[in-house]
C-alpha cells in the first residue's frame, strides 16, 4: 500500500525533488551555506544536511508548509538580491509561528521543479481526505519504525513502534495483536498487515458502546437507528431523516451499507471524527454575523507593536510579523514611526536595540497582505514619533502605495452620527492617528496643527486617581506639543486618536470617530471600577488596548477581561503563543475567521445596564448548566522525545467570562498511555453569561515533581458547541492542527432550573 498512489512520485518536478538538489539555505547577506536537499521516498518529507557534517541532517513534512513564493520575496533574499537573480530565489513559508527557509537554486530549471514541485505535493497534502490522512500517518509510523528498510517489520520493531507511538503495552498482548495481524504466519508484518494490526490498536471499544446502544443487530444503524441517536444524543432538531442520509452518503465506506441505507462501524466512527461529528458548530465556521452594524459593536482581532517577531528590547523588526499577522485574521497593526536618518521613516520599537524596517516596506506587505484572509477592514494604528517632514513623506507613501485601498473620504459626504460598518468598508485600510481638529471642521484653514503629545503615556497608569476627574487646569499647558502634518493629518477620519477625559465628559461631548487607547492596567482599573460605563462607552466609540510596557518579553494580558466590557481593538503580541492567543485564534475562530465578532446584543445598546461584575442584573439573564463528560484521548503527541518515555495524560476544562464564570476542572491523570487514554469523568460547570464565555480544552502529561507539560488544546466560544458525542481536535502550542490527536467527549447543555 503507497498511500501516494502512484501518481505524484511520477511527476517530472517531483521526480528532480526526489533526485535530490544542492541549495543554498541563506540566513542573512553574510550566511549562506550550500546544503544537500531532497525528498524522500514516501512523497512527504524533506530531508537535508550540510554537505561536510556526519551524520547530522534535518528533516521537515511538506505538510509543515503553507506556500512558496518565488523570486526574491523574504527580507533575507531581498537584502541579496545584487548577487542572486530572482529566478534562482525561493522562500519556503511554514503554518504557525515557524520561521521561513530561504533557499537559492544552482539553475533556473531547478528552482523551478521545486517551486513547482512543492506547490504540487503541498496541494495533495491539503486535499487530503481524512482516509487518506490517516492511511498517510500509519505509512509514516511504518517507514520511521522498519529501521533495516526491508519492507517488513517483525515484533522487535513493532515494540519499538509502540513506544514511538505512546503505547505502552505488556509484551504479551502486543504479541497476541502481533500474531493476529501477520496472517502470512511469516513473523513478520508487511504494510498491509500492519494497516491491519493498526485497526485492532485503535478500535475504539467507547465508540462500539455507543454504536451498540442504538444499533438493533450490533452490526449496523438502520437509517430509523441513526436518526434516533442524532435526536436523543446529538440534541438536533430539524431535518433529522435527511441529515441521517447525508452522513451515510458522505461516510460510510460499505456500499453494501450505502444501499440500505444504513452504517457500520466503520461509517459512524468516521463521521464521530469528522469536522460535523467536531465540538464546532459547523454553521458558525463561515460568514454568519451581521456585518452591517457600526465598527464599535463587534469585538476585532488586534496586534500590537505588529513589526516585532520577538521580545520588545532586542528582538528582530520584520515584515514576515505582519504578514504572518495579517494570515491569522489579524485586522488592527501597529507601526511604531520614527524619523530616519536619510529622509525615509523607519519603523522599530523606540530606544531600544530592536532592528529598524522601512516605513514604505511595511505600507507595501500591508497592501499585498491585507485582504488576503479576509475582506473586512485593516486599521493601521500609527505610533507617530516623526517630525513634520517625515510625516509628510508618511503620507505620500499612505497615499501612493495604498492608492484607493485606503480611506481618504467620508462615505457619503456626511459628518457620522455613528461609525460605518464593517460591510460598508470592505477592503478599506483607515488610518488611526491624532488629527488638527475634527470632521466637522476639515474645511477649515485657520486651525493651528498643534496636538499635545502622545496620548498613550496621558492615558497611561499615572493618571488622576478617578477615572471620572476632569484633568487639573493648568495641566494641559504643561504638556509638550507636537506639530502634525496636514497631509497626515487629512487622512485620518474615522479613527482619530484622543486623550480619554472620562465617561462622563465623553457622554456629553465625543464624537463616535474619536477613540482612546489604554494600557492594561488602566482598562482593568476602569472595568473593576465602572464596568457598566465602560460598556456603555464602548456602544458608540471604539477603545484599544495595549500591553504594559513592563512586558518587555513580549508576554500578554488576558484579552477576556478587556472584552466583558466590549472593549473593540484588544492588542496582543500576536509573535507570543500561550494561553492568551489561544483565548483570541479561539473567539475569532468563527464567524469565516474575518477578524470580526458581533458583540452580543447587550452590548450594543446604548442604554444598556449590564455590568460583568452583576451579569444577574440584566434582562433576560439565563444561566446555562455545561456538563462535560471526557470519555478518551486518541493518539496524544509525545510531550518529551525521550526513548521510552511515554505520557500521563489529563485533561482540563477552563471557562473565561464574566468574572463569576471563571472556573477551572480537570479529570485525573492516566499512567503511561497518550495512545488510547480512557477517562470517563464528568466535569459541570454554571454558565452566567454564556453569550461571553469561552471554553479551553487543555491535555496535559501529568508530573508530580514539576508543572506538567503542555500537550494540545482547543478554544472555542461557549456559544459555538455542539452538544452531543464531539471529537476536540487539538492544536499545538502554536495554534496549528496536530492530527490525529484529539480528545473524544460527550456534552449536554441545559437550562439551570
Amino acid at each position: 500500500m503507497d498511500p501516494e498512489g502512484s501518481r505524484i512520485q511520477d511527476d517530472p518536478d517531483v521526480k528532480v525533488m526526489m533526485a535530490g538538489s544542492t541549495l543554498r539555505k541563506v540566513k542573512s547577506r553574510s550566511w549562506k551555506k550550500q546544503r544537500h536537499f531532497r525528498l524522500l521516498e514516501d512523497g512527504l518529507t524533506i530531508w537535508y544536511k550540510s554537505r561536510w557534517a556526519g551524520k547530522c541532517h534535518s528533516t521537515f513534512s511538506v505538510s509543515e508548509l503553507e506556500t512558496v513564493r518565488e523570486g526574491h520575496q523574504s527580507e533575507v533574499l531581498l537584502s541579496i538580491a545584487e548577487e542572486f537573480p530572482a529566478d534562482l530565489c525561493f522562500t519556503l513559508v511554514f503554518h504557525g509561528r515557524q520561521g521561513n527557509l530561504d533557499l537559492v537554486a544552482e539553475s533556473p530549471e531547478e528552482a523551478r521543479a521545486w517551486i513547482q514541485g512543492v506547490r504540487k505535493l503541498i496541494h495533495k497534502a491539503q486535499t487530503m481526505d481524512e482516509k487518506e490522512r490517516l492511511d498517510q500517518w500509519v505509512w509514516d509510523w511504518f517507514q520511521k519504525a522498519d529501521k533495516n528498510k526491508d519492507g517488513k517489520m517483525n515484533f522487535k520493531e513493532v515494540r519499538k513502534l509502540l513506544k514511538m507511538m505512546n503505547v505502552d503495552m505488556n509484551e504479551e498482548h502486543a504479541f497476541y495483536l502481533f500474531t493476529m495481524a501477520d496472517k502470512s504466519e511469516s513473523g513478520s508484518l508487511e504494510i498491509e498487515e500492519f494497516v491491519h494490526f493498526y485497526k485492532i490498536l485503535t478500535q475504539r471499544d467507547e465508540v462500539w458502546k455507543v454504536f451498540q446502544d442504538y444499533s438493533g443487530d450490533g452490526e449496523r444503524l438502520m437509517l430509523e437507528e441513526l436518526e434516533n441517536f442524532l435526536r436523543i444524543e446529538q440534541h438536533e432538531g430539524e431535518q433529522i431523516a435527511q441529515h441521517a442520509q447525508e452522513l451515510i452518503d458522505r461516510y460510510e465506506p460499505s456500499e453494501t451499507a450505502k444501499k440500505q441505507s444504513a452504517m457500520s462501524l466503520d461509517g459512524f466512527q468516521k463521521y464521530l471524527c469528522s469536522q460535523e461529528g467536531s465540538i464546532f458548530k459547523p454553521e458558525h465556521r463561515g460568514l454568519y454575523q451581521d456585518m452591517s452594524q457600526p465598527l464599535s459593536h463587534y469585538f476585532i482581532s488586534s496586534s500590537h507593536n505588529t513589526y516585532l517577531l520577538e521580545n520588545q528590547l532586542r528582538g528582530q523588526s520584520s515584515l514576515e510579523a505582519y504578514i504572518q499577522a495579517l494570515k491569522r485574521g489579524c485586522r488592527c497593526v501597529e507601526v511604531d514611526s520614527w524619523d530616519g536618518s536619510d529622509g525615509e521613516p523607519v519603523v522599530y520599537h523606540g530606544h531600544t536595540l530592536t532592528s529598524k524596517i522601512l516605513f514604505r516596506d511595511i505600507i507595501s506587505t500591508l497592501k499585498e497582505y491585507a485582504f488576503k484572509a479576509s475582506d473586512f477592514p485593516v486599521i493601521l494604528s500609527l505610533e507617530n514619533h516623526c517630525g513634520v517632514e517625515q510625516q509628510t513623506v508618511m503620507a505620500q507613501h499612505l497615499s501612493q502605495i495604498l492608492g484607493d485601498t485606503l480611506l481618504t473620504t467620508l462615505l457619503d459626504g456626511q459628518i457620522p452620527q455613528q461609525l460605518p460598518s464593517p460591510q460598508e468598508l470592505k477592503g478599506k485600510i483607515l488610518l488611526k492617528a491624532k488629527k488638527i481638529g475634527g470632521l466637522e471642521n476639515c474645511l477649515d484653514e485657520t486651525l493651528t496643527d498643534e496636538v499635545s503629545d502622545e496620548e498613550e503615556m496621558a492615558n497611561g497608569d499615572a493618571e488622576s486617581p478617578s477615572a471620572e476627574d476632569p484633568p487639573a487646569e493648568g495641566l494641559n499647558n504643561k504638556k509638550s506639543k507636537s506639530k502634525l502634518s496636514r497631509e497626515l493629518s487629512d487622512l485620518v477620519l474615522y479613527c482619530k486618536s484622543v486623550h480619554f477625559h472620562g465617561f462622563e465628559y465623553s457622554r456629553v461631548h465625543s464624537k463616535c470617530y474619536e477613540m482612546s487607547s489604554f494600557s492594561e492596567s488602566k482598562a482593568k482599573r476602569l472595568a473593576k471600577e465602572a464596568g457598566r460605563d465602560f460598556v456603555q462607552y464602548n456602544t458608540r466609540q471604539l477603545s484599544r488596548i495595549y500591553p504594559s510596557g513592563l512586558r518587555t518579553d513580549s508576554s500578554n494580558y488576558n484579552p477576556q477581561d478587556m472584552w466583558i466590557v466590549g472593549c473593540q481593538i484588544v492588542a496582543l503580541n500576536f509573535q507570543t503563543a500561550g494561553l492568551e492567543m489561544d483565548l483570541n485564534d479561539g473567539l475569532f475562530r468563527q464567524n469565516g475567521s474575518c477578524g470580526y465578532v458581533l458583540k452580543p446584543d447587550f452590548m450594543r445598546d446604548g442604554n444598556t445596564q449590564f455590568s460583568p461584575e452583576k451579569p444577574e442584573e440584566r434582562q433576560g439573564h439565563r444561566p446555562l448548566r455545561l456538563s462535560i463528560q471526557v470519555l478518551s484521548g486518541q493518539q496524544l503527541p509525545k510531550v518529551n522525545q525521550k526513548e521510552g518515555s511515554i505520557v500521563d495524560p489529563l485533561v482540563r476544562v477552563e471557562i473565561y467570562g464574566v468574572p463569576q464564570d471563571q472556573a477551572k476542572e480537570e479529570t485525573s491523570h492516566i499512567n503511561n498511555n497518550g495512545f488510547n487514554p480512557v477517562w470517563n469523568e464528568t466535569l459541570n460547570f454554571v454558565i452566567h453569561t454564556p453569550e461571553l464565555a469561552l471554553v479551553r480544552f487543555v491535555v496535559e502529561d501529568y508530573d508530580k515533581a514539576s508543572r506538567n507539560d503542555f500537550i494540545g488544546q482547543f478554544t472555542l466560544p461557549f456559544t459555538c458547541i455542539q452538544a452531543g458525542y464531539r471529537h476536540i481536535h487539538l492544536l499545538s502550542k502554536d495554534g496549528t492542527a496536530i492530527p490525529p490527536s484529539s480528545v473524544f467527549v460527550n456534552i449536554s447543555i441545559s437550562e439551570l432550573t
